[in-house]
Parts: structure tokens; sequence; C-alpha cells
């Protein structure tokens, strides 16, 4: 009976505390998420692991998220659609970049906001004017080992031999 009752009360305390945690994480839901928001575009040379439900962030809060990944076919940049908080207007010159969430993490769409008196229309028509793609990290390091080895060695070419 005793164990029963432990048993019983174990359960419990664990039911609560998932529920605990169902509360908060909607709770940290973002105004996008709720509908309160609107469509921005952004055209990106590289849109390497962005996908529908990836953070949309400026200055390191989440304020909206992706809706849509896709390839123009015309002009073979991807199309990312985003949808971002009402209450936060974008200027005209604002800035969509791709950025790593560290070095194992995920990436994620970093707006940096401009200085234009004029905003980007919020009826879904918005476009980004200037964006910057994702950074391939493994060709960097590639680059880079192979820039500090210098090629190897003597100065001979392949194939050649000395005397």
């Amino acid at each position: 009976m005793r164990e029963s009752l432990f048993e019983t009360l174990v359960g419990l305390a664990v039911v609560i505390v998932a529920g605990f945690f169902l509360v908060y994480s909607l709770s940290q839901r973002s105004d996008a998420a709720t509908g309160d928001s609107y469509m921005l575009l952004a055209k990106f040379p590289r849109a390497d692991a962005i996908s529908p439900g990836t953070d949309v962030r400026i200055a390191g809060v989440k304020v909206g998220s992706v809706t849509d990944v896709k390839v123009n076919p015309e002009t073979l940049r991807a199309e990312v659609k985003m949808t971002v908080s009402r209450n936060l207007p974008m200027p005209l010159d604002s800035t969509a970049k791709i950025q790593a969430d560290g070095l194992l993490g995920g990436n994620y769409v970093f707006i940096e906001p401009g200085g234009d008196p004029e905003n980007m229309p919020m009826d879904g028509s918005g476009v980004f004017e200037y964006t910057s793609g994702s950074v391939d990290i493994l060709r960097l390091l590639i680059d880079a080992v192979s820039a500090a080895g210098g090629g190897g060695g003597s100065g001979e070419t392949a194939g050649e031999t000395t005397p």
C-alpha cells in the first residue's frame, strides 16, 4: 500500500512538472505566432538550414518565423517568406541575414533595422533590398587550411623530377 501511494505521488509530480513546461512554452510564443503579424520576403543567394518554423530575430530576440522557402526558377535565388510582429515596422533599408546560432547550432534569419524614415509596407508586399546569405563554414575551414599549408613543399611541380 505504501509503495502504491509513493508511486502515485511521483506520477502526480511528473504530470504537474510537465504541465508547467507546457504553460511556459506556450507563454514564450512571439506576437508573430499569434496572428498579429505581417509578411516580408527576402531573396538570398544561399539559404542553408532555413526551413518553415525557423526563427526571425532582431537584436537577438525572436520577433517572427519563416513560413516558406523556395527557389525562384528565374533568378535561381532562395526566396524566404517570413512573418514579423506587426508592432515592429521595418525601415526600407533594413538588412536580412542568415546567421548561425553557434558553431554547431542551426541557422536563423537576423534582421538588422536600417535608418530610413520610410517603412516597408505591412500588406505582405515588403521585400528586403539588402540580404546576406548563409556562410559555408566547412568551405571556410578548408580554404583556411589550404592557404596556411601553402600547397606543401619544395616548390617542385607534380610530375617533375630534379637530377
